[in-house]
């Protein structure tokens, strides 16, 4: 929860596999079964006593976020209005916790394709259309969840998910019990041995689609890793979902989904 943006400013900062999961598997529970009987936006009023706890008891998260919100104040200082302060910092928190219940709602309501803004959808579609197998690489912009939500509707594409999710296993719990079929075609990003590989390989040359997220550092380390100017301070981003696909030879599409704030009526964020 300490980034938007998962990323690497020196050798002592700590890694996100790293940290633990906070929340417990009772409050997922909890918020589910508000979601379920009072709606969604019983769900977000619930959501302020989890963001005040982090805002008063999560000292290196706070710290985190206001150095990320200055960071993008001196680099995009026409974005806003007033430096960042303690406000920003809680609305911060609470964007993120509400990307975290949107993220597990997607698992298990209806997603309507109609709530999709879709940008160049015919080149989406002659993707759908095209026989060969994808690697789509996605971030932790917006809620990529969704954007796999959006795919499932077309049942003739199956689509596999490369992940990292042992930090954070109440959630990868709470996720199964509202949905067993979120566990289908996971593979573990840890686990990159040869016999995955293989078969990752041979869904990618059956003209399936497999998902995984480009901006974090590997659990093995900075090895491979390339630096790079992320407003202005040198920022580690990932190489391995590019050497995945020159070792899988396929194909490879940026995806991303973000709220659209202008339009209150979408459910999706």
């Amino acid at each position: 929860m300490t980034t938007l943006l998962n990323k690497t400013t020196g050798a002592n900062t700590k890694n996100w596999y790293s940290i633990k999961e906070a929340g417990t598997l009772l409050g997922l529970r909890f918020l589910w079964l508000a979601h379920k009987l009072l709606g969604r936006k019983a769900v977000s009023v619930l959501l302020i006593p989890a963001v005040a706890y982090f805002l008063v008891f999560r000292a290196k998260a706070r710290k985190s976020s206001f150095d990320y919100l200055n960071t993008h104040y001196q680099y995009f200082p026409n974005a806003w209005t007033h430096k960042p302060t303690i406000r920003d910092v809680a609305r911060h928190f609470r964007e993120f916790a509400e990307t975290v219940v949107d993220k597990l709602l997607s698992w298990c309501i209806h997603i309507d394709a109609n709530d999709f803004d879709v940008e160049n959808l015919d080149y989406i579609e002659a993707q759908l259309a095209d026989p060969q197998g994808l690697l789509i690489i996605g971030s932790h912009f917006g809620n990529l969840e969704y954007c796999r939500g959006f795919m499932y509707r077309y049942h003739d594409k199956v689509i596999n998910i490369l992940l990292h999710d042992k930090h954070s296993e109440n959630y990868t719990a709470m996720m199964q019990k509202l949905n067993s079929e979120s566990r289908l075609n996971i593979f573990q990003v840890e686990e990159f041995d040869i016999p995955t590989m293989l078969k990752i390989k041979h869904k990618i040359d059956n003209g399936e689609w497999i998902f995984i997220a480009g901006d974090r550092t590997p659990p093995s380390g900075n090895d491979r890793t390339v630096e790079v100017n992320f407003m202005g301070r040198t920022a580690l981003l990932p190489i391995g979902p590019y050497m995945l696909a020159k070792g899988l030879d396929c194909p490879v599409n940026l995806v991303f989904a973000s709220y659209d704030y202008s339009q209150p009526k979408q459910p999706v964020r």
